[in-house]
């Protein structure tokens, strides 16, 4: 299997998913190494022809735009731009992240409007490839002009300064070196920046789309195990099926309420449970509502898909350059407005899915439908899953803080020339946090409804139901009598997180919809 991408013009969110996880190298293709070359070329010509002040090239930055810098001094106006901007604050951030970020900045760069050097992406490309990772933190990015704070920590290496990532021999750790350190190893000279480059490099919105296209991933995998674990959740609350019938659901034909019935119906295929006669006329709406709510939240994925998949294909950075125009311009895509935007709304979604999960657990533990109090079968002397359920209340609760919108915020900065900014970095480092947190309230979830499976038998729930079971007690035993219950949540955040479930979603849309004759779109 090939493991080298070769860098296009066009980048799907797919494809940057199976770059990070399955550990491929990069390389340029020779029309982005053309369109590079072509655009410096270019900006040299200018240069050399005219005298006119050109943003970020010629001038200060941000409030400092009319104050024009010396030909000779180009260089270290560059240089200075990334040492002044690389003041970022908080907790380092992922190294999944950091490798996206590489990643996007060199796809960014390779579109041809940016006016680099050919040398200074290539740099970028070998330390992707080498898998070492410039220190990048997570604070200090208004969202507008770019994530500058944070780009400026990816790229400062380039120039011999600021830190890197370095696998140990197991490479599993990581330790920080210093760059000087780390080139020297490598035999590569610190680059010498030329006009524009510094600019071009720490303007853009890598960060936010990094932290974005992060989400993405780990959204994907949620998606599927939320649903999963509701069906979990549905035998072992004896729930009824009605609700999720195809002919309900063709009365108010969202998109994703469809996909989600399917879902639920699908994982529940062959389930004895499931056929069961029923003696409640309905069940909460945690469970009858799930093709509503979870289907709200398969919608809005699609918005932040869209989103996501436009920005990670844009170039970012300004002034833009135009060789076949004639034309440097400046203006404002560096403006994370869109990004901000979605990620505030991506992140109430998702919350939203975490949300309902604590309420199906609250049921479980409830000691009604034949289940007893906390799922244990002694209470009193054991407490049971009596615990977990606050732990995901706590999670819930925070959520609900964490999807205030960062996007309806502006500071003013730069003396007013930056009067209006997204805080589309905030919205993006909240939204990891709101996924982190909601694959742990779905995780309890999971270690409450296959406890409560164990009560239903002799009956079976479905195959696919019984077979992830049976896989998930070789890491989680089902609960006897109380214990350290902190690693059986752990154990099941990384079971739910690295399992596939091998959902054909193209098949499930496809499938004809027989209980009423019909067939869904």
């Amino acid at each position: 299997m090939n493991n080298v991408f070769l860098i296009t013009n066009e980048l799907s969110l797919n494809q940057l998913r199976d770059i990070i996880q399955l550990n491929k190298t990069i390389e340029l293709s020779a029309s982005v190494k053309y369109e590079i070359n072509h655009c410096r070329e270019y900006l040299n010509q200018k240069m050399a022809n005219g005298n006119d002040a050109i943003y970020g090239i010629n001038t200060g930055f941000g409030s400092l735009c009319n104050t024009v810098v010396a030909p000779d001094e180009l260089n270290t106006l560059q240089e200075n731009l990334l040492r002044s901007h690389a003041c970022g604050a908080g907790e380092t951030i992922d190294l999944e992240v950091i490798k996206i970020m590489l990643l996007l900045k060199i796809q960014s760069l390779a579109m041809g409007h940016s006016g680099v050097c050919i040398e200074t992406v290539q740099r970028l490309v070998d330390f992707f490839n080498a898998d070492i990772l410039p220190v990048v933190y997570e604070q200090g990015s208004l969202g507008a002009s770019g994530d500058l704070a944070p780009l400026a920590h990816l790229c400062l290496p380039l120039i011999g300064e600021g830190m890197f990532w370095v696998a140990d021999e197991s490479g599993e750790n990581y330790d920080m070196e210093s760059a000087a350190e780390v080139l020297e190893k490598y035999g590569w000279e610190p680059i010498k920046l030329e006009s524009k480059e510094g600019l071009a490099l720490i303007n853009g919105t890598q960060f936010m789309s990094a932290l974005g296209a992060y989400v993405w991933i780990k959204s994907n995998q949620i998606l599927h195990w939320s649903h999963f674990i509701a069906a979990n959740s549905l035998d072992a609350f004896e729930c009824r099926t009605e609700p999720f019938h195809p002919a309900l659901h063709q009365l108010r034909p969202y998109t994703g309420q469809i996909s989600s019935a399917k879902l639920i119906r699908e994982f529940l295929k062959d389930s004895q449970i499931a056929v069961e006669p029923k003696k409640q006329v309905q069940d909460p709406y945690s469970f009858r509502c799930i093709p509503q709510v979870h289907g709200a939240s398969v919608d809005a994925f699609s918005d932040f898909h869209m989103v996501l998949s436009m920005e990670i294909n844009s170039v970012t950075d300004n002034p833009n350059i135009f060789p076949d125009l004639d034309k440097i311009i400046s203006g404002g895509n560096f403006h994370g407005q869109p990004l901000a935007i979605a990620f505030d709304f991506w992140a109430i979604a998702l919350s939203e899915l975490g949300n309902i999960s604590e309420r199906r657990t609250y049921q479980l533990i409830s000691g009604t439908r034949g289940l007893p109090p906390f799922l244990t079968e002694n209470p009193g002397l054991n407490s049971g899953f009596m615990i977990p359920q606050y732990t995901a209340a706590s999670i819930v609760s925070q959520n609900k803080q964490l999807c205030t919108p960062a996007s309806v915020d502006s500071i003013v900065s730069s003396n007013g020339q930056e009067d209006h900014v997204s805080m589309g970095a905030n919205a993006a480092t909240k939204l990891l946090k709101v996924c982190k947190n909601v694959e742990t309230i779905l995780a309890i979830e999971y270690m409450n409804a296959t406890q409560a499976l164990e009560f239903r038998r002799p009956l079976k729930s479905s195959t696919l139901i019984e077979q992830t079971l049976k896989e998930y007690r070789k890491i989680v035993p089902r609960l006897e009598n109380d214990r350290y219950l902190h690693e059986d949540i752990e154990n099941t955040i990384h079971f739910i997180t690295h399992k596939n479930l091998h959902v054909d979603m193209d098949k499930l849309n496809t499938l004809n919809d027989q209980e009423n004759g019909t067939t869904t779109k």
